[in-house]
């Protein structure tokens, strides 16, 4: 490999010869390099091999002479791998730019601000477009039940729901515990040991029971979607899926969604074993719970679970897609998807507990 630079008629030419290859450049550097010029041309008439190392090269040439202000041309046309490596480039993000020296002062405070405020536009932009495209593909599915892959649903139902009975119902039991002998310590002062009976059971069936159920799934199953869609992004199984024409939200998303849609309600239905725990007779207890349940309070309960589920499933499978460029981003992401996921569980349980005040349920 070897470069030779020609001034010809005001025109630097810069002919590239023999291999560049990894062999040839992991063993030397080309001596001589073009001087920094308006305009520079690569002849490329006596390169008589090129691989991917040999096109970085190359590349870095290039870039080197347009950083200083000059243009390149190649003749007689430019190495496709070095078009390769532009792509390349561009999808997976050049390496981040040495450290800016921070603006100190107002100016600093109005550039946090107007970053945040950017980052925040670009993060509801794509929220925005997920929504929008999980929305087409249920709208696929409900047109066509061909499209519905049902052994994946199947599958995630399984994961999601069966595999956590054992969790979710040592967490629901040990929060029953807790909440009985709090209520039995504080009402017995009083004689009203019964009443324990209508604490626990209103409490788990309206709120305790499916709001620990969905932070359990976020932290479980929520960073599982992430993880697992992710670590595709990275070994580009997504893109492989858009090349054999698939539509990486029907094949990937919308099975996780309704899997999780499935799952959640089911598991919210937990026992109520306080009576065992302050000594009230078994039939004394049902007749308490029969007494303390309306009509509505199993159900404002279980009508939240598939709202919970499709929150979790949209942020967990949301950040898995974001993901990009490497595990540490991968394992950012995963992080971000179980706390956003937390947080939107917890946020919509407080809209739920205001829509039912105001209806008086």
């Amino acid at each position: 490999m070897s470069i030779e630079v020609r001034d010809e008629g005001g025109r630097t030419r810069v002919h590239i010869r023999g291999r560049w290859t990894v062999a040839e450049v992991s063993e030397n550097q080309p001596a001589e390099r073009p001087a920094a010029a308006r305009a520079v041309e690569f002849d490329v008439t006596g390169l008589e091999g090129l691989d991917v190392s040999g096109a970085w090269q190359l590349r870095q040439l290039e870039q080197g002479l347009v950083r200083d202000g000059g243009r390149a041309a190649w003749s007689p046309a430019r190495p496709e791998l070095l078009d390769f490596i532009d792509r390349t480039m561009h999808e997976e993000g050049e390496p981040p730019p040495p450290a800016r020296t921070p603006v100190r002062g107002l100016a600093g405070v109005l550039h946090e601000v107007g970053e945040t405020v950017v980052l925040a536009k670009e993060g509801a932009l794509d929220l925005l477009g997920f929504v929008g495209a999980v929305t087409a593909g249920a709208g696929r599915i409900a047109g066509s039940a061909r499209r519905l892959r049902m052994p994946s649903v199947v599958r995630h139902v399984y994961e999601t729901g069966v595999t956590a009975v054992p969790i979710v119902s040592l967490i629901a039991f040990l929060i029953a515990v807790i909440v009985a002998y709090i209520g039995a310590q504080q009402l017995r002062k009083f004689g009203g040991e019964i009443f324990v009976v209508d604490l626990v059971t209103v409490s788990v069936l309206r709120e305790l029971g499916v709001l620990l159920t969905a932070i359990i799934i976020a932290g479980r199953s929520g960073s599982a979607y992430a993880a697992e869609i992710g670590a595709m992004k990275l070994n580009d199984e997504v893109d492989a899926l858009r090349a054999m024409g698939m539509d990486p939200v029907e094949v990937l998303v919308m099975p996780r969604i309704l899997g999780l849609v499935i799952a959640l309600p089911a598991l919210t239905v937990v026992a109520l074993l306080s009576w065992y725990l302050v000594d009230i007779p078994l039939g004394q207890y049902v007749e308490r719970v029969q007494g303390s349940i309306s009509e509505y309070t199993f159900w404002v309960g279980i009508i939240k679970a598939p709202v919970f589920a499709v929150l979790i499933a949209l942020v967990g499978t949301l950040r898995g897609m974001q993901v990009r460029t490497s595990s540490r981003e991968l394992g950012r992401l995963t992080t971000a998807a179980v706390v956003q996921s937390i947080f939107l569980v917890i946020l919509a349980d407080a809209v739920f507990a205001v829509i039912f005040m105001e209806l008086d349920i």
